[in-house]
């Protein structure tokens, strides 16, 4: 069984978005610390790149502020040693094509799998195309996840189908960022999911407080939050731990 299964297993999972090396790895590692402590049950772990098409300007910031304090993939692969000495619970990385294709794509995944990565999420790479990357993840038991739109449609059963992990299900359209409403699709992607597959579901995207973290739990497995814990970084920087800390303990709570 995929350890990301571990993270569902305890009624709804809380999935949080950490963007590696912003402001540093130092405060990277201790946000993470503390998101595991209050209550996350899967870590997502971006992986900052010059161009990172899916994400919103919060997102965005965070990206540049990391690359430009120097941080690079062979950092991040240190740095989730390090978190892995402390932290047990499923650990994914997110990035793009570009990361993994300049770093060599087998030896990326491999890599992974050392370091104790559960899993894989590329949001520029369409389910066709998938195929460059899955030999390699099989090959290393890292689980390349699968994404969804409420404008999937036809393709979510295909998609599903082949799912490893979880499903990341995109709440909206456009970038990441918070919102103020969903799209009202989301609860028949989940019904067309669940008629080929009982890989679990986690809706993400815009989601930025314990109402909609609620309001999204009741239709999918668990919930997963990016700009709004990246948002609370950017502002607190070095003290930021804590502050992330209680935000998905309030998080985990609304889920509960």
């Amino acid at each position: 069984m995929s350890k990301i299964r571990e993270a569902f297993q305890n009624g709804k999972a809380f999935i949080p978005f950490i963007t590696c090396g912003d402001p540093d790895t130092e405060t990277t590692y201790k946000v993470v610390l503390e998101a595991a402590k209050n209550g996350a049950d899967l870590i997502e772990l971006g992986i900052p790149f010059s161009d990172p098409t899916a994400e919103g300007p919060v997102i965005q910031g965070a990206n540049i502020r990391a690359l430009s304090g120097g941080i690079t993939t062979d950092k991040v692969f240190d740095l989730v040693k390090k978190i892995r000495q402390e932290v047990t619970i499923p650990m994914v990385f997110m990035t793009y094509a570009n990361v993994v294709f300049s770093y060599g794509a087998e030896r990326f995944i491999s890599t992974c799998k050392e370091i104790g990565i559960d899993g894989l999420i590329l949001p520029d790479i369409p389910y066709e195309e998938k195929e460059e990357f899955e030999p390699f993840c099989e090959k290393y038991d890292v689980d390349l996840i699968s994404m969804v739109a409420p404008t999937s449609e036809d393709r979510v059963t295909m998609i599903a189908k082949e799912a490893k992990g979880f499903i990341y299900i995109v709440s909206s359209m456009g970038v990441t960022g918070v919102r103020s409403s969903f799209s009202s699709d989301l609860s028949k992607v989940v019904e067309k999911i669940r008629e080929v597959t009982d890989v679990p579901c986690a809706i993400g995207f815009g989601i930025s407080n314990p109402e909609q973290a609620s309001e999204m739990s009741k239709v999918a497995d668990g919930v997963i939050v990016g700009s709004a814990i990246v948002r609370i970084i950017g502002e607190y920087g070095k003290e930021a731990p804590s502050h992330v800390g209680e935000f998905v303990r309030s998080m985990k709570e609304a889920l509960d």
